[in-house]
């Protein structure tokens, strides 16, 4: 500026008269001790300019990371990778998600010195750092976990200093970031600035992408039932196709039609069979292994997929299904005992087509056989006798 470039060659002439010999020793050892007091203001403004231009890049770095994905797990990658660039000597940096209407924590992301973990290095206690941080809302510091009450109960391998950081949006809790160090002691104010911005921005990712994916999880959901839809299992069935090209593992898909469904509706009326559809269906759902997958096709139509399933165990599910529906108690609206069945049709991978699409057909066709000639029973595709339930 023009006043600081004023200030230099004003400084610069009276040094100049000094080296002449022109002013007595008094004056210029007191223009030597201003000048000096000068030159340490000004080299103390440019220190903290330059830290502010830094802080300023940081920070423009990291909303450009942080706002380039909206998939969750992408974001919470990039938040702890970012937090141990930001801290020399970081050891690990943890973050977890919170449920504030369940207090819960969850495992979001992790990162030590060997990279990205898929799990937490240690479950989240009930008096620990990150519950505090999470009820408090507010940072906590640990400089030395060997002596510090919070970690009195803890493995003796636990040592070192810890920061943990509330990831907060609308003053509401929606993570915490923890950041530990081998070293013991405090961590300073330009990092704990730098961190807290981090978290400011992180928070409103998380947000973000938690948001975005509740909208997508809505999407995929079959809005009566909330099991997922056809657009679910059409990216289901393709990850299916994928992994079974890679290791060579069959799959099956089971296409299965309520048997009697269309007189519930015309003897009580769809609100009745809404209901009905809505309880079965979850009824069903329940029964599975956790590796299968249910989603409802339309109508009173299911479709099932079994991962790494081959024929044997296929007839072992669809037999599980019928038990499942034997025991299946529901009292329609004039106390009558409902009686519903399952018809069905089976295609496997590679053996009925090897793609999703094709399975589908296959499965499809099977299906519309066993309506028309075996209600109640499942049929492998394209074998009028092989009928398996």
């Amino acid at each position: 500026s023009f006043p600081e470039q004023d200030s230099l060659l004003n400084m610069c002439s009276s040094l100049m008269a000094i080296a002449s010999g022109n002013n007595n020793l008094e004056d210029e050892a007191k223009f030597i001790e201003n000048t000096s007091f000068d030159l340490l203001s000004k080299k103390h403004f440019l220190t903290l300019l330059e830290q502010q231009v830094a802080e300023l890049n940081t920070l423009k770095k990291l909303s450009l990371h942080l706002s380039s994905s909206l998939n969750l797990k992408t974001v919470l990658n990039a938040v702890v990778t970012d937090a141990r660039d930001l801290l020399k000597n970081t050891r690990t940096v943890h973050i977890f998600l919170y449920d504030t209407q369940n207090d819960k924590l969850t495992f979001g992301s992790a990162l030590d010195q060997h990279g990205l973990k898929e799990e937490s290095f240690a479950i989240p206690r009930p008096n620990g750092l990150t519950y505090q941080v999470a009820h408090k809302g507010e940072m906590v510091i640990v400089q030395n976990m060997e002596t510090d009450p919070i970690y009195q109960d803890v493995p003796k391998k636990w040592t070192g200093s810890i920061v943990g950081i509330p990831l907060k949006t609308d003053q509401e809790v929606v993570g915490v970031m923890n950041i530990s160090r081998s070293s013991t002691g405090d961590f300073s104010l330009s990092e704990l600035k730098l961190l807290i911005m981090l978290a400011e921005h992180a928070a409103l990712a998380i947000s973000n992408a938690w948001l975005h994916d509740q909208v997508s999880r809505q999407a995929k959901r079959d809005t009566l039932t909330g099991l997922p839809n056809r657009r679910a299992l059409d990216e289901r069935l393709d990850e299916e196709v994928l992994a079974a090209h890679r290791t060579g593992h069959p799959f099956v898909v089971v296409m299965m039609d309520l048997d009697g469904f269309k007189d519930v509706n015309d003897n009580y009326g769809h609100p009745v069979g809404d209901q009905v559809l809505r309880v079965l269906f979850n009824y069903l759902a329940k029964g599975l292994r956790t590796s299968d997958f249910l989603a409802r096709y339309g109508g009173d139509e299911l479709t099932l997929v079994l991962n790494q399933t081959d024929l044997v165990s296929a007839d072992l599910v669809t037999e599980k299904i019928h038990e499942e529906l034997n025991n299946f108690k529901y009292i329609l609206p004039d106390g009558k005992l409902l009686k519903i069945g399952m018809s069905g049709g089976v295609a496997v991978f590679p053996i009925h087509g090897q793609t999703s699409a094709q399975l589908l057909r296959a499965a499809d066709a099977a299906l519309y056989k066993v309506k028309k000639h075996q209600r109640g029973t499942f049929a492998i595709a394209l074998t009028p006798t092989g009928k398996i339930g």
